[in-house]
């Protein structure tokens, strides 16, 4: 609903208050962007991954940006850089080397609101490790969306909404659903997770 590839029937979903039905797509669309648990990898370049086709952006801020994300040593394994061609969906790549490519897409697109959805679903602990470093850079000083069924995903979230059947059953400051014996939030944390 952010981005608009579907338009909510009922209310209205705003960004700095503006209904982002009011919006000019391509404006929306270059100040949000999300990285999902599938990524979306072309038969194409690694620079016409990470930028999608955009030409204008200089190769040395999309080497920049693969460092950012922490993918310097895939990147040194590259027969031919950043004109290596990928293959449709990451042939070759690890699930942690796709996932850290579209972070790399979002640190070059700069977005005010960055969608994260179950960004490290798949990974290995390790891998894990490297995208949520990344994933913090990337959402310092920037709002984010986390979509996450893994609780512990949320621990450097500001505010929670727990959806349930397609309803959203409670929202709040994270700390204090957290911290509220009684709230649904509170009941999805496991003994081991701190509820500040």
């Amino acid at each position: 609903l952010v981005l608009r590839l579907y338009d909510t029937r009922d209310g209205a979903v705003r960004i700095g208050g503006v209904d982002v039905r009011e919006l000019q797509l391509d404006a929306l669309r270059a100040n949000v962007r999300s990285v999902t648990q599938e990524v979306q990898l072309f038969n194409a370049s690694v620079y016409d991954n990470v930028t999608l086709f955009d030409s204008s952006v200089d190769e040395s801020r999309v080497r920049d940006v693969l460092h950012d994300v922490g993918l310097d040593p895939w990147f040194a394994t590259l027969p031919d850089g950043l004109g290596t061609v990928l293959g449709a969906g990451g042939v070759g790549m690890s699930a942690g080397e796709a996932q850290l490519l579209a972070l790399s897409r979002v640190f070059l697109a700069a977005p005010a609101v960055v969608v994260l959805d179950e960004p490290s679903s798949r990974l290995d602990p390790a891998t894990e490790q490297l995208v949520e470093a990344a994933t913090t850079r990337l959402l310092a000083h920037r709002t984010a969306i986390v979509i996450a069924h893994r609780v512990a995903a949320l621990a450097a979230v500001d505010d929670v909404a727990v959806l349930e059947n397609g309803r959203l059953i409670e929202h709040g400051p994270r700390a204090v659903l957290a911290a509220d014996p009684t709230s649904a939030f509170a009941q999805l944390l496991t003994p081991t997770e701190s509820p500040a």
